[in-house]
């Protein structure tokens, strides 16, 4: 009966010890198998908001920025390119940014200028028609494309054409205005791209 109690225990011992290991094996592959599902530091930074210093942007020039892998443009208005805008509301298919409101245009983005500040606009520069990039003809003048030419963007793939406030021409493979990211001001000279939450 003692040979039975101490094969008993010794059986014992073993079960614990071996469910123990086990466990333990199970822990110690189950860690890199989650850590594998969340996102890398490449994949968060691509979504994270970027900041954009626009105060050494000069009236009439653009700067184009990086955020989640598209680029964003902002463009420094003058006063004779917000005229070309409002000059250009009989133009385009979508003046008011009706269509798509929330996916196209945020609500302090909802004017006619597209922008929460008239002379700064923010957009991303990817054509809404086979997501190729247009080209900027910010100047004014005649174009091969259309002889009385305000400013603004085309895109040479399909002839799309884009005011400066990045609202597309009638009668144009592209279906909707150029989309204007989250953003918000956080100073005079600076712009958090991709991010809102303090009210723009």
């Amino acid at each position: 009966m003692n040979d039975d109690a101490g094969i008993n225990r010794r059986r014992r011992t073993l079960v614990i010890f071996s469910a123990g290991a086990g466990g333990l094996a199970t822990v110690a592959t189950s860690v890199p198998f989650v850590a594998s599902m969340l996102p890398s530091d490449r994949a968060q930074a691509l979504g994270a908001p970027v900041e954009a210093d626009i105060g050494q942007l000069a009236p009439g020039e653009m700067a184009t920025y990086e955020w989640r892998g598209q680029p964003v443009w902002v463009i420094h208005r003058t006063p004779e390119m917000l005229e070309g805008v409002k000059k250009d509301d009989a133009k385009v298919a979508d003046p008011k940014s009706e269509r798509k409101k929330d996916e196209l245009t945020p609500a302090y983005a909802r004017n006619e200028y597209r922008s929460i500040k008239p002379e700064y606009l923010v957009v991303v520069g990817i054509c809404t028609h086979l997501g190729c990039s247009p080209q900027d003809r910010l100047k004014a003048g005649p174009q091969p494309f259309d002889s009385d030419w305000s400013g603004g963007f085309y895109c040479p793939c399909h002839g799309s054409l884009f005011d400066l406030a990045g609202r597309v021409y009638k009668n144009k493979p592209a279906p909707d205005n150029l989309r204007v990211p989250p953003h918000t001001y956080l100073s005079e000279s600076k712009i958090l791209i991709g991010e809102d939450k303090k009210g723009a």
